[in-house]
């Protein structure tokens, strides 16, 4: 099975390191992602193809970006492994869940997104689900190792690191699954998670605005009904 890895993000980079699959990304191949035909060639000879590129600034204002980035570029890529009988493994978010309900399953219809990046998210989370042929959808969330800011948010999730989120999206995509999987650990709070690498840290409820959830737990049945921790 050949895959394809697009963007060495936080998350590509990981994945890339992990497994050695090939990837493209805008720093090695000076792609565009929100142009399909910087990329379109690169795709074709591979099986599966793994989606990193996200524009994940939470708090930028720049509407057109999040859009072009987050949605319009998803589209483009389900319409493309559509026309080569390719599957998409798609990375989405837990920030679709902001505050709709904790401890969300994959069946749960998000209601409300606090932000931008949320919002052109759950879109594509939609665009994936109507049009595309074969796919997997990955809501996750992962954060930098060792975690190296003074304070922690109080905001309660599944997010891990991204060394441990990667392993269990490798293991997703190699038991050839399809359809939403909800791919996290245990439920913490940020600053739980923070102090494990970082016993210094601080526990803080200050966040720079209000478009930041309080709460973006998911329910991980689904994923644990395939794997074994």
């Amino acid at each position: 099975m050949s895959r394809l890895i697009l963007g060495d993000g936080l998350l590509g980079s990981e994945l890339v390191n992990q497994t050695g699959w090939d990837y493209i990304s805008r720093k090695k191949d000076g792609i565009d992602f929100t142009d399909y035909s910087t990329y379109k060639r690169f795709l074709q000879p591979y099986d599966e193809i793994i989606n990193c590129v996200a524009h994940t600034d939470t708090y930028d204002k720049n509407r057109e970006k999040h859009w072009n980035v987050n949605y319009k570029s998803v589209s483009d890529l389900v319409d493309i492994c559509n026309h080569w009988n390719q599957k998409l493994i798609q990375i989405s978010t837990d920030y679709i869940y902001s505050n709709s309900k904790s401890n969300a399953s994959e069946l749960d219809v998000p209601v409300h997104c606090e932000n931008w990046y949320g919002y052109t998210k759950l879109l594509s989370d939609g665009y994936v689900q109507l049009k595309s042929e074969n796919y997997l959808l990955i809501r996750t969330s992962f954060k930098k190792e060792p975690f190296d800011y003074p304070k922690g948010w109080m905001i309660k999730g599944n997010f891990d690191y991204t060394s441990k989120i990667s392993e269990l999206i490798i293991k997703l995509v190699e038991s050839d699954c399809n359809g939403i999987y909800n791919v996290g650990t245990e439920t913490k709070t940020l600053y739980e998670l923070g102090k494990k690498t970082n016993p210094n840290i601080e526990p803080t409820y200050d966040y720079i605005d209000e478009t930041v959830p309080d709460d973006i737990s998911m329910n991980l049945e689904k994923l644990e009904s395939i794997m074994i921790f």
